[in-house]
Protein backbone atom coordinates (compact mmCIF):
# COMPACT_ATOMS: atom_id res chain seq x y z
CA UNK A 1 0.00 0.00 0.00
CA UNK A 2 1.58 3.46 -1.14
CA UNK A 3 1.58 6.40 1.14
CA UNK A 4 -1.03 8.28 -1.03
CA UNK A 5 -3.43 5.37 -0.05
CA UNK A 6 -2.69 5.26 3.47
CA UNK A 7 -3.83 9.00 3.84
CA UNK A 8 -7.16 8.02 2.33
CA UNK A 9 -8.12 5.61 5.01
CA UNK A 10 -9.67 7.28 7.74
CA UNK A 11 -10.20 5.81 11.25
CA UNK A 12 -13.65 6.82 13.14
CA UNK A 13 -12.01 7.89 16.60
CA UNK A 14 -13.53 6.11 19.75
CA UNK A 15 -15.76 9.47 20.75
CA UNK A 16 -17.69 9.71 17.52
CA UNK A 17 -18.87 6.12 17.48
CA UNK A 18 -22.71 5.99 18.36
CA UNK A 19 -24.15 4.39 21.43
CA UNK A 20 -25.18 1.43 19.49
CA UNK A 21 -21.75 1.12 17.87
CA UNK A 22 -20.47 0.97 21.00
CA UNK A 23 -23.14 -1.75 21.98
CA UNK A 24 -22.62 -3.98 18.60
CA UNK A 25 -18.37 -3.91 19.53
CA UNK A 26 -18.79 -4.90 23.03
CA UNK A 27 -21.40 -7.47 22.05
CA UNK A 28 -18.86 -9.30 19.40
CA UNK A 29 -16.35 -9.41 22.05
CA UNK A 30 -18.66 -11.01 24.41
CA UNK A 31 -19.82 -13.50 21.96
CA UNK A 32 -16.12 -14.12 20.69
CA UNK A 33 -14.89 -14.59 24.40
CA UNK A 34 -17.94 -16.83 25.28
CA UNK A 35 -16.97 -18.74 22.29
CA UNK A 36 -13.50 -18.84 23.02
CA UNK A 37 -13.95 -20.49 26.61
CA UNK A 38 -16.27 -22.86 25.42
CA UNK A 39 -13.65 -24.14 22.88
CA UNK A 40 -10.33 -23.88 25.86
CA UNK A 41 -13.11 -26.29 27.30
CA UNK A 42 -13.24 -28.65 25.12
CA UNK A 43 -17.12 -27.67 24.75
CA UNK A 44 -16.79 -27.12 20.93
CA UNK A 45 -14.71 -29.60 18.65
CA UNK A 46 -11.32 -28.54 18.46
CA UNK A 47 -9.34 -27.32 15.23
CA UNK A 48 -5.30 -26.60 15.83
CA UNK A 49 -5.72 -23.07 16.57
CA UNK A 50 -9.46 -21.58 17.46
CA UNK A 51 -8.21 -18.37 14.93
CA UNK A 52 -8.89 -21.00 12.46
CA UNK A 53 -11.98 -22.19 13.39
CA UNK A 54 -14.02 -20.09 10.78
CA UNK A 55 -16.75 -22.54 10.53
CA UNK A 56 -18.14 -20.99 14.19
CA UNK A 57 -19.04 -17.93 12.18
CA UNK A 58 -17.74 -16.33 15.39
CA UNK A 59 -15.28 -14.10 13.79
CA UNK A 60 -18.49 -12.46 11.44
CA UNK A 61 -20.77 -12.56 14.02
CA UNK A 62 -23.81 -10.20 13.57
CA UNK A 63 -22.18 -8.73 10.77
CA UNK A 64 -25.49 -7.86 9.06
CA UNK A 65 -26.18 -5.99 12.33
CA UNK A 66 -24.30 -3.09 9.73
CA UNK A 67 -26.27 -3.79 6.69
CA UNK A 68 -28.73 -1.01 5.21
CA UNK A 69 -31.60 -3.41 6.33
CA UNK A 70 -30.86 -3.89 9.59
CA UNK A 71 -28.88 -1.15 10.82
CA UNK A 72 -30.81 2.31 11.45
CA UNK A 73 -33.84 0.61 12.37
CA UNK A 74 -31.96 -1.50 15.22
CA UNK A 75 -30.31 1.68 16.41
CA UNK A 76 -33.78 3.82 16.71
CA UNK A 77 -35.94 0.98 18.37
CA UNK A 78 -32.98 0.67 20.46
CA UNK A 79 -31.89 4.08 21.10
CA UNK A 80 -33.91 6.47 19.89
CA UNK A 81 -37.54 5.97 20.75
CA UNK A 82 -37.57 7.51 23.65
CA UNK A 83 -39.57 11.17 23.97
CA UNK A 84 -40.82 10.08 20.24
CA UNK A 85 -44.89 10.31 19.81
CA UNK A 86 -46.72 7.20 20.00
CA UNK A 87 -46.95 7.38 15.47
CA UNK A 88 -43.46 7.45 15.67
CA UNK A 89 -42.90 4.78 18.03
CA UNK A 90 -45.10 2.41 15.98
CA UNK A 91 -43.03 3.47 12.45
CA UNK A 92 -39.98 2.74 14.50
CA UNK A 93 -41.51 -0.81 16.12
CA UNK A 94 -42.64 -1.76 12.29
CA UNK A 95 -38.96 -0.38 10.80
CA UNK A 96 -37.38 -2.61 13.58
CA UNK A 97 -39.56 -5.65 12.92
CA UNK A 98 -38.37 -6.05 9.35
CA UNK A 99 -34.92 -5.35 10.53
CA UNK A 100 -35.31 -8.74 12.54
CA UNK A 101 -36.72 -10.84 10.04
CA UNK A 102 -34.05 -10.01 7.73
CA UNK A 103 -31.00 -10.55 10.67
CA UNK A 104 -33.16 -14.10 11.64
CA UNK A 105 -32.84 -14.99 8.16
CA UNK A 106 -29.30 -13.91 7.29
CA UNK A 107 -27.84 -15.56 10.79
CA UNK A 108 -28.52 -18.82 10.97
CA UNK A 109 -27.29 -18.92 14.69
CA UNK A 110 -30.98 -17.87 15.54
CA UNK A 111 -33.33 -20.93 16.22
CA UNK A 112 -35.89 -18.81 14.60
CA UNK A 113 -33.80 -19.13 11.15
CA UNK A 114 -34.87 -22.72 11.43
CA UNK A 115 -38.51 -22.91 12.00
CA UNK A 116 -40.41 -23.82 8.99
CA UNK A 117 -44.31 -22.22 8.88
CA UNK A 118 -45.90 -24.60 5.94
CA UNK A 119 -48.85 -23.83 4.33
CA UNK A 120 -50.79 -25.34 7.15
CA UNK A 121 -49.24 -22.86 9.58
CA UNK A 122 -47.95 -25.79 11.93
CA UNK A 123 -44.61 -24.36 12.55
CA UNK A 124 -41.81 -27.12 12.43
CA UNK A 125 -38.24 -26.87 13.75
CA UNK A 126 -35.27 -28.19 11.64
CA UNK A 127 -32.41 -29.67 12.59
CA UNK A 128 -29.81 -26.73 13.64
CA UNK A 129 -26.14 -27.65 12.47
CA UNK A 130 -23.75 -27.92 15.23
CA UNK A 131 -21.62 -25.01 14.26
CA UNK A 132 -24.91 -22.34 14.81
CA UNK A 133 -26.17 -24.33 17.89
CA UNK A 134 -22.62 -23.07 19.18
CA UNK A 135 -22.54 -19.91 18.02
CA UNK A 136 -26.22 -19.74 19.43
CA UNK A 137 -25.26 -20.44 23.12
CA UNK A 138 -22.07 -18.13 22.82
CA UNK A 139 -24.44 -15.24 21.37
CA UNK A 140 -27.07 -15.76 24.75
CA UNK A 141 -23.83 -16.36 27.24
CA UNK A 142 -22.59 -12.80 25.89
CA UNK A 143 -24.86 -11.20 27.95
CA UNK A 144 -24.26 -12.79 30.81
CA UNK A 145 -20.75 -12.42 30.49
CA UNK A 146 -21.43 -8.41 30.17
CA UNK A 147 -23.26 -8.72 32.73
CA UNK A 148 -20.58 -10.27 34.77
CA UNK A 149 -22.42 -13.45 35.90
CA UNK A 150 -21.70 -16.20 33.54
CA UNK A 151 -23.86 -18.53 35.29
CA UNK A 152 -26.79 -16.13 34.31
CA UNK A 153 -27.55 -17.74 31.35
CA UNK A 154 -29.26 -20.78 33.18
CA UNK A 155 -31.91 -18.33 34.79
CA UNK A 156 -32.57 -16.75 31.07
CA UNK A 157 -32.67 -20.11 29.29
CA UNK A 158 -35.37 -21.13 32.15
CA UNK A 159 -36.68 -18.21 31.89
CA UNK A 160 -37.16 -18.65 27.89
CA UNK A 161 -36.69 -22.06 26.44
CA UNK A 162 -40.41 -22.98 26.46
CA UNK A 163 -41.19 -20.46 23.77
CA UNK A 164 -38.33 -21.55 21.81
CA UNK A 165 -39.08 -23.74 18.64
CA UNK A 166 -36.22 -25.93 18.51
CA UNK A 167 -36.00 -29.65 17.36
CA UNK A 168 -35.45 -32.21 19.47
CA UNK A 169 -32.04 -32.99 18.76
CA UNK A 170 -31.07 -29.62 18.49
CA UNK A 171 -32.81 -28.67 21.98
CA UNK A 172 -30.77 -31.91 23.20
CA UNK A 173 -27.57 -30.19 22.29
CA UNK A 174 -28.48 -27.21 23.71
CA UNK A 175 -29.47 -28.52 26.94
CA UNK A 176 -26.38 -30.68 27.21
CA UNK A 177 -24.10 -27.57 26.25
CA UNK A 178 -25.93 -26.02 28.68
CA UNK A 179 -25.24 -28.49 31.79
CA UNK A 180 -21.47 -28.86 30.57
CA UNK A 181 -20.89 -25.61 31.16
CA UNK A 182 -22.25 -25.48 34.18
CA UNK A 183 -20.93 -27.95 35.71
CA UNK A 184 -17.11 -26.20 34.66
CA UNK A 185 -18.06 -23.14 36.15
CA UNK A 186 -18.64 -24.62 39.56
CA UNK A 187 -15.79 -26.91 39.34
CA UNK A 188 -13.96 -23.86 38.64
CA UNK A 189 -15.61 -22.13 41.40
CA UNK A 190 -15.38 -25.05 43.94
CA UNK A 191 -11.06 -24.71 43.18
CA UNK A 192 -11.25 -21.22 43.44
CA UNK A 193 -12.39 -21.21 47.03
CA UNK A 194 -10.22 -24.18 47.87
CA UNK A 195 -12.81 -26.73 48.22
CA UNK A 196 -12.00 -28.49 45.64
Amino acid sequence: MTEANCASISITPKNTLSDYDIYLEGHMKSVHKAAKWMWDHYLIPHMPDFSQFEDLRIFDHDISKYSPEEYSAYDDHFYHKEGKDEDDVAVIDSAFDYAWLHHIHANPHHWQHWVLIGDDDRPKALEMPKRYVYEMIADWWSFSWNKGDPKEIFKWYDDHNSKMILHENTRDMVEDTLCRIKEILEKEEENKNGNG
